[in-house]
């Protein structure tokens, strides 16, 4: 299992913190030194039946600096997946890969059901 997540974060922290109380084993990535690519994140956003905006970090600087709520529902898909490999500070993060799951943010009680806690 994947854990993609930003150390600073204090949603991922709480993710983190999470897991390793459940005694649940990941492999973690930190997601701005090793950006998801396009190919990952289009497998992900594949398997996880989400819209594609979810994928976006929201909340982010980068995302209000970009004005993305306005430029995202004129972008391609092809696009946005463009622009979500080239900075992972602008993915929705923690996300917790498995092998017929994908999480994106951190909501316990998902978190819990998906995995059986």
């Amino acid at each position: 299992m994947q854990f993609i997540c930003y150390p600073k974060c204090t949603t991922c922290q709480k993710a983190k913190k999470w897991l390793e109380e459940n005694s649940i084993t990941f492999d973690e990535r930190h997601i701005k030194e090793n950006n998801p690519t396009i190919e990952e994140l289009k497998a992900w956003y594949k398997q996880s039946g989400l819209p594609l905006k979810k994928f976006f970090n929201t909340s982010g600087l980068q995302y209000k600096a970009m004005q993305l709520k306005d430029k995202l529902p004129t972008m391609s898909e092809d696009e946005q997946f463009e622009l979500l490999a080239a900075d992972g500070m602008l993915v929705k993060r923690p996300l917790l890969i498995g092998d017929d799951f994908v999480l994106a943010g951190f909501k316990e009680a998902d978190w819990a059901a998906v995995l059986g806690k």
